[in-house]
């Protein structure tokens, strides 16, 4: 039997780990994205900045996806020593979801991936490009079969419990890749990821547009036309975000209505019901402590009526709400994160019709303040989603402490202090690269990775200088 304290350390370390891997695959979708534009309007245009900003990127693109198979390696060891009751009852579902995902998405990515790196100058345009296109579109097919999974787990759909072992087994396909949560989460993780990555872009082309201006320089092409872009996408796709986390919001209200209850801090199921701007729920009392409300607006929000009944933690049991302080501040952050994003959009729009996209400083530092504002809101949005989802790890039906496999507190506390240590150091160091390469401004015939030798990239790493300043051929 797995004691409270052992099940709670479990819990933490798969969302330790799963949050370090999260962010690497909303990184790689939406590079890989911006790099098949990128490719497409050079060769469309001729237009070398779009190949310099190509090479720059594919160099980052390919560190973040080496850093999203190493994390993600972890969490199907840990399906089996710490959920393996889980794993056991899910499996007929959720492990040949999983098992699409690498039959269609990983094979994919990695068969065109070698291709896309290393490609460049060996095979035709017209093949790299395609084979930058399927990368992309990996990503995008392995996002679906992850999202259909976790959200099976949400909202559960076409199955049949086997009475004598109590396993899920498959009952429709369709209903359960297409159960209700999914079309909702799926439009909402994938302009994450694309949102995201725009901040990031539009960040470092930020931070390289302060410092010319610093040392009394002009911003290069390839620095203008980087955050152009970024601030496009940020423009266009921030308030269809919101849109779409509305809509998603209103499938939760129907679907998971005590997850809702508790985002908003609301204890009593009620009509015309306020908007709380603030407060600290309180578990114990039941009561939301230090609470500031907006009249009406609860119940305008949650659905779309100023009459709209909004519901309250009381109408269901104790032991079926998820932790309310934690949720209701994610949410929040996630939320403002978001008006920020698109407020930073707008402010560029302005600025880009007044004609001083590429000179206001103001604007400079609000996209560098924000650049990693969009993986803050996708974990906080994440954090929302799955702690939302307690006491459960399927909905309704398979609760968490069904679902840990039989381990002991000691256990649990070395192999989490191994994990802090381990990603610490090995994350920290990719990190540190990655800032290290973004420093780096992309130049005018940027160099193509695929042809460096070993000791190209041993006299980059001791001379940087000479590689900038070596001649480039192949462009």
């Amino acid at each position: 039997m797995t004691s409270a304290s052992a099940l709670l350390l479990a819990r933490f370390q798969f969302a330790f780990t799963v949050g370090f891997h999260i962010v690497f695959p909303a990184f790689s979708i939406g590079l890989a994205a911006y790099l098949a534009v990128l490719e497409g309007l050079w060769l469309k245009t001729g237009r070398s900045a779009y190949l310099d900003l190509y090479r720059y990127w594919i160099k980052v693109f390919s560190v973040v996806f080496a850093m999203g198979v190493v994390s993600g390696l972890v969490m199907s060891y840990e399906f089996g020593t710490n959920w393996s009751l889980f794993a056991r009852k899910a499996g007929p579902i959720l492990g040949v979801l999983l098992s699409y995902e690498v039959m269609t998405a990983f094979f994919l990515e990695a068969g065109f991936l070698g291709v896309m790196l290393f490609g460049m100058n060996k095979v035709g345009q017209r093949l790299h490009f395609f084979a930058t296109c399927v990368v992309s579109i990996g990503t995008l097919i392995s996002m679906t079969w992850i999202l259909a999974s976790n959200s099976w787990m949400q909202t559960p759909r076409g199955y049949t419990i086997d009475p004598a072992t109590g396993r899920f087994l498959p009952d429709d396909w369709l209903a359960i890749i297409f159960n209700p949560s999914f079309p909702y989460r799926l439009v909402h993780m994938g302009m994450a990821s694309f949102l995201s990555v725009a901040f990031v872009v539009g960040g470092t082309a930020a931070w390289h547009m302060l410092r010319a201006r610093r040392h009394g320089k002009l911003p290069s092409e390839q620095i203008r036309l980087m955050f152009s872009m970024a601030m496009w996408m940020a423009t266009i796709v921030a308030p269809l975000q919101i849109l779409a986390g509305d809509a998603h919001g209103l499938n939760t209200l129907k679907y998971q209505p005590v997850k809702i209850a508790a985002m908003e801090g609301d204890w009593e199921s009620e009509g015309r019901a306020p908007e709380l701007l603030f407060g600290i729920p309180n578990m114990k009392t039941e009561h939301t402590d230090y609470a500031i409300r907006l009249p009406l607006a609860g119940s305008l929000i949650l659905t779309h009526s100023l009459d709209g009944k909004v519901p309250g933690m009381k109408d269901f049991p104790r032991d079926q709400r998820p932790p309310s302080p934690v949720i209701f501040f994610s949410f929040r952050i996630m939320i403002a994160l978001g008006m920020l994003m698109a407020a930073t959009g707008l402010l560029s729009l302005y600025m880009r019709w007044r004609g001083r996209l590429y000179v206001s400083p103001f604007l400079h530092r609000l996209a560098l303040i924000m650049a990693p504002a969009g993986f803050i809101a996708l974990l906080c949005g994440w954090v929302t989603t799955e702690v939302g989802r307690q006491p459960w790890t399927v909905y309704g039906l398979l609760r968490t402490e069904q679902s840990v496999s039989p381990i002991m507190l000691p256990s649990m506390a070395i192999s989490m202090t191994a994990f802090v240590i381990v990603y610490v150091f090995v994350f920290g160091s990719g990190l540190v690269i990655l800032m290290r390469m973004l420093s780096r401004q992309p130049v005018a015939d940027e160099h193509d990775a695929s042809q460096e030798t070993p000791a190209d990239i041993l006299a980059a790493r001791s001379h940087p200088e000479t590689v900038l300043q070596r001649p480039r051929d192949g462009v």
